[in-house]
């Protein structure tokens, strides 16, 4: 006899779960040795694209019994979406695991517990910019009161799981932010910046510089007074209607034709940000506001490119002193197919001398926040990640997304390099080496 929640559970993937996607899957298996969990888990079928599919289907045609070790096969997931280059057949990996977590969430029995947290997190925080730099103003009081160093000195932290003692000691200094001026001059193309929730509260100062980066190459800069977090945290965590909503928000606030396009910093954002006409083809309201969105959605380093930044680095000049390389935002690379861009431009950047990461196209295990959620799997994929950081040593490593970031930054700390290496934002990266050869004016 079958269970009520077994029942609630295949309904609402009959529901939820597009059966024709489903059937775009071959078996072939090409997309496995691009997936970081099949590689991390010893080459598991039910963690890898292919495994997972043929779950989605099992629960959608009722032959396979919904438990905790099928709900750990899709909380496993990365949602790097390496698989999808990978796939010859071209299957839509991201959609699928997309409307499967909405089909468990809508399904499974939530505690209150979780209930609360998810509530507090996207109908709050992740829904309203205000809440969000109310938020991280706490986090500004915890380090600038003095409770940090103590918290630090009496070992407080060590109450708390490894992995959160060690994303407190990565976190930025937040500043106050600092009221921006306007640059009022001849300018050949016309900017609205998506500022984003995290980037313009724990990283306002890599916006600062994205700003002042993209005034120097003859931009002009609006950023729209009315827009919200990109609404990827609730797509990829079962919450797309709440993701949509915030989706419709930024439409409506970046609705303008004046704009030549919409840039973003961080990858995670842009890949979730291309794809709002996707998401929204079918509401006739949004239909066409949110394809232009999407055609105008661009990512920083693809528009550094376009305003001829390359060519300024090399007018600079300078002996290669220190090594560089590049971490993938998996989202960037295998959504926005962003590989190219940021690679030119810090082999172009005076003073230093690049070379490609080895396996740098690999998730770093950040994943939003599945380092939160999965810290044990996360650690797993970051410390395979830091095996080819260790063999190189550069100096720096750079990053285009802020979860990449401060991954990359635990990573270090965790393999006691803090000394030898950094890892920083691409914005920070270029505009700190134009500063050391020039002013910006």
């Amino acid at each position: 006899m079958v269970s009520e929640l077994q029942q609630r559970m295949q309904d609402s993937f009959v529901e939820h779960v597009d059966e024709e996607l489903l059937m775009d899957c071959m078996r072939c298996g090409f997309c496995l040795p691009a997936c970081p969990t099949y590689l991390a888990t010893n080459q598991d079928e039910t963690h890898s694209p292919r495994g997972r599919i043929a779950l989605m289907k099992a629960m959608r045609d009722g032959d396979v019994v919904w438990d905790g070790s099928v709900e750990d096969a899709f909380d496993m997931c990365l949602g790097c979406r390496a698989c999808e280059p990978a796939c010859p057949a071209g299957v839509q990996y991201g959609v699928l695991i997309e409307e499967t977590r909405v089909a468990v969430q809508q399904a499974k029995p939530i505690n209150l517990k979780e209930k609360t947290v998810r509530k507090a997190t996207f109908d709050g925080v992740f829904a309203d910019q205000k809440k969000m730099a109310s938020g991280v103003k706490l986090v500004q009081f915890y380090q600038k009161s003095g409770l940090q160093a103590a918290a630090r000195k009496i070992g407080f932290l060590n109450l708390f799981p490894p992995f959160m003692k060690q994303m407190e000691a990565v976190l930025p200094k937040v500043e106050s932010k600092k009221k921006r001026e306007p640059v009022l001059k001849p300018t050949s193309v016309k900017v609205a910046f998506f500022s984003g929730c995290l980037m313009d509260t724990l990283f306002q100062e890599t916006n600062r510089k994205t700003i002042e980066m993209l005034e120097w190459l003859g931009a002009e800069v609006v950023i729209p007074k009315e827009q919200q977090c990109c609404g990827a945290l609730h797509g990829h965590s079962g919450e797309m209607e709440k993701g949509l909503r915030n989706a419709k928000a930024n439409v409506e606030a970046f609705d303008s034709d004046d704009f030549d396009y919409i840039v973003n910093n961080a990858g995670g954002c842009g890949a979730f940000l291309s794809e709002y006409g996707k998401h929204l083809e079918g509401n006739p309201q949004y239909t066409e506001k949110a394809a232009s969105f999407s055609d105008k959605t661009i990512d920083i380093s693809s528009l550094f490119v376009k305003l001829g930044l390359n060519s300024k680095l090399k007018q600079m000049g300078g002996a290669e002193e220190s090594l560089v390389t590049y971490q993938d935002s998996c989202h960037l690379r295998n959504v926005n197919g962003v590989f190219l861009e940021p690679r030119s431009l810090l082999q172009d950047a005076p003073g230093f001398e690049y070379k490609e990461l080895i396996d740098a196209g690999s998730c770093c295990g950040s994943a939003g926040i599945y380092n939160i959620l999965q810290p044990e799997m996360a650690k797993r994929i970051l410390d395979a990640k830091m095996k080819g950081v260790k063999k190189m040593q550069p100096a720096i490593v750079v990053t285009s997304n802020p979860g990449c970031l401060m991954q990359m930054q635990v990573g270090i700390q965790s393999e006691g390099l803090e000394k030898e290496m950094k890892a920083v934002h691409i914005v920070d990266f270029l505009y700190d080496s134009i500063h050391q050869n020039q002013t910006l004016a």
